[in-house]
């Protein structure tokens, strides 16, 4: 990313989306109002036995098969009300299984808004239109900073956020859409990086390996919600306090660029080197 052009509507992006509001780490350690917060990731074991799941979207989801244990861990915990994600990931067939909306409902099954299963192996999209577990139509688990990666303080890919209000319309990589009429809204699938010019080396480890990553790889504008929240493993070795000073940045400190040199085709997530 931080070899691409600036879009001549990266402005106008920037405003809608908030100037001045402060990026925001929506994930960490422990619970926040009682409840565990970032995108829980259950590692499936050898031989997790296929899970039925129903839909509300069925015509927009994957009919799987999708392999979830009841056992899953649901973002926000069991009596959540929020996003209820559920990512449920096969290391051995490199499977990552995503729900939204997820509730189990007996006897191993699962009911939810949509889904989706992607082999990570693959750079195909969803059929141009599908949702997925998130409004871009694309999977959650590549987007998600996880500690193991800031630890050892390079994080080699772009990052998901949410922003207030996006486009009726999506680029690509984003397959779906779920905005108001307005050109001076950003798509999904929009890109947004950290000005080369913000000076980062204060901020504490965690989050300097989160900023580095907003500025080399940049933000992918997946889902409408707060505006420059970015997305994160549930995990109890981040540092709350290190999170938090991702905060002294603001949506100023970003410019949105224009990604077109980097699709290699309409239905591939592959992308040229800029």
């Amino acid at each position: 990313m931080d070899g691409l052009p600036v879009l001549s509507h990266s402005p106008a992006y920037v405003s809608s989306i908030g100037a001045s509001s402060r990026v925001h780490a929506d994930f960490g350690s422990g619970t926040w109002d009682g409840a565990p917060f970032g995108i829980p990731i259950t590692k499936l074991p050898a031989g997790t036995p296929v899970s039925p799941v129903s839909f509300d979207y069925a015509d927009e989801s994957d009919r799987g098969p999708y392999r979830i244990p009841a056992s899953a861990l649901v973002e926000g915990g069991s009596g959540a009300n929020g996003d209820r994600h559920v990512i449920a990931v096969d290391t051995a067939t490199c499977r990552s299984y995503e729900l939204w909306d997820a509730r189990p409902v007996g006897g191993g099954a699962w009911h939810a808004g949509s889904g989706a299963v992607f082999d990570l192996t693959s750079n195909a999209l969803r059929p141009d239109g599908w949702t997925s577990a998130d409004a871009a139509g694309l999977p959650i688990l590549p987007g998600l900073a996880r500690y193991d990666e800031a630890n050892r303080g390079v994080i080699d890919h772009a990052l998901r956020i949410t922003v207030p209000r996006t486009q009726a319309s999506h680029q690509w990589p984003a397959r779906h859409d779920a905005g108001s009429p307005g050109s001076s809204l950003p798509q999904m699938g929009q890109r947004l990086r950290l000005k080369a010019s913000v000076n980062i080396s204060g901020l504490p480890p965690q989050a300097r390996a989160i900023a580095q990553a907003l500025k080399t790889y940049g933000v992918i504008v997946a889902d409408n919600g707060s505006a420059w929240y970015v997305s994160g493993t549930q995990d109890d070795r981040w540092s709350n306090e290190q999170l938090q000073s991702l905060g002294t940045l603001t949506g100023a400190d970003f410019e949105a660029v224009d990604t077109s040199a980097l699709r290699v085709s309409a239905g591939s997530g592959a992308a040229h080197r800029p």
